[in-house]
């Protein structure tokens, strides 16, 4: 899947619904695909209390559904069909239902890709003892 094709999977999702005055949810919405080739989707949701989250949560939680953790491509936009950056939050999750997915390609724009790892720079890992 190129990332024009994610972004145009993503794109179709991305419609505001506001089920009661205290939530909306598809201001944003992300596709992924994994390394198997499935993808997976998901919307954000955001509410008065703010116990909401991100589309991309959604897409992952998805794609553990299907017993799948390996990224391969991810993308989230919004309603206007802007390509947007994960939140740290986000990439977080990502990297720590694979760490293989320091490799995924994330899609900044139509013409710009980077691996998850490039948004991540400094994490290292935590050990315990001396």
């Amino acid at each position: 899947m190129t990332p024009s094709e994610l972004i145009a999977t993503a794109s179709a999702l991305a419609r505001r619904f506001s089920p009661s005055d205290d939530c909306n949810a598809g201001d944003v919405a992300a596709a992924l695909v994994t390394a198997g080739g499935h993808v997976y989707t998901g919307v954000s949701v955001d509410t008065a209390c703010s116990l909401g989250f991100c589309a991309e949560h959604a897409a992952v939680a998805e794609m553990l559904k299907g017993h799948e953790s390996e990224i391969a491509m991810v993308v989230a936009v919004d309603r206007t069909g802007a390509v947007l950056s994960p939140c740290g939050r986000c990439r977080e999750l990502m990297l720590q239902v694979a760490p293989t997915n320091r490799a995924t390609h994330v899609v900044l724009a139509l013409n710009q890709v980077v691996a998850l790892g490039d948004l991540l720079p400094h994490r290292e890992r935590s050990h315990s003892g001396s």
